[in-house]
């Protein structure tokens, strides 16, 4: 039960970021631009440190085999290629005023069904880490936390630019994230009858991390153009990262 309640807690928590997004209707878009990419930077280095420093090490522990184990890190990173690529996943860290024309007439209700099909992903991945161990839990909660601040305000952007109203879209944004708790159950009860399952979710979830860090995360900070700016990018990246190593010791 210990276990369990802090999944669901977790899964709480990281529902209630959702709500983040309101922040976007008090903040200028200048500014906010500003504090989205410093926020992608940060969560790209604790999701790189998620994998690489806890992710994988458990993994290798646990399965023993490396070459299974960078497998299923493979499986776990085209995985998610696909959600993108074919289901039309869509992660967005873009303020409302950065949203074009083709986002305005097709993306608001896509963007609520993958960002459902992510947040029950990202239960299960909460729900298997705290199986695994307390430490491995709260490093998971903290890189998927971190990276849907961002998310939050950029799925925001795109209801209201999309035409629905701020209420209606706070409360169909915070709906969908709900999902998350209902993914960590799923992975909980799961788990608890095939517990052999949850190694090979450890570099699954790490597949994942390395996925959305290289390919959505870290191609939106290196558009920058400004050198001070591009320098504070790096930093809180290398930050995210030492996070992830300060949680290991």
């Amino acid at each position: 039960m210990f276990i369990l309640f802090w999944i669901i807690l977790s899964a709480f928590i990281v529902s209630l970021i959702s709500l983040i997004g309101i922040i976007a209707l008090f903040l200028k878009e200048k500014f906010l631009d500003k504090i989205l990419l410093i926020f992608v930077a940060f969560s790209a280095g604790t999701l790189l440190g998620g994998a690489f420093l806890h992710l994988i090490p458990e993994a290798i522990e646990k399965l023993g085999n490396k070459t299974n184990v960078f497998l299923y890190i493979l499986f776990g990173f085209i995985i998610f290629f696909i959600l993108e690529k074919f289901i039309l996943w869509h992660h967005c860290h873009k303020s409302p005023s950065q949203h074009t024309e083709h986002t305005k007439n097709h993306l608001p209700y896509l963007i609520l069904i993958s960002d459902g099909i992510h947040n029950f992903i990202d239960g299960l991945i909460i729900a298997g880490s705290f199986i695994t161990s307390f430490q491995i839990g709260i490093v998971a909660v903290i890189a998927i936390a971190l990276h849907e601040i961002p998310q939050g305000i950029g799925n925001f952007g795109i209801l209201i630019y999309g035409g629905i109203n701020k209420i209606k879209a706070l409360f169909l944004n915070y709906a969908i994230s709900l999902i998350v708790i209902f993914g960590g159950l799923a992975g909980y009860f799961l788990f608890k009858i095939t517990e052999s399952i949850i190694p090979f979710l450890l570099p699954f979830a790490a597949g994942s991390f390395i996925y959305i860090a290289a390919s959505d995360l870290i191609p939106e900070i290196k558009t920058e153009k400004k050198l001070s700016n591009n320098m504070i990018h790096f930093f809180v990246f290398i930050l995210g990262i030492l996070l992830m190593l300060f949680l290991k010791n």
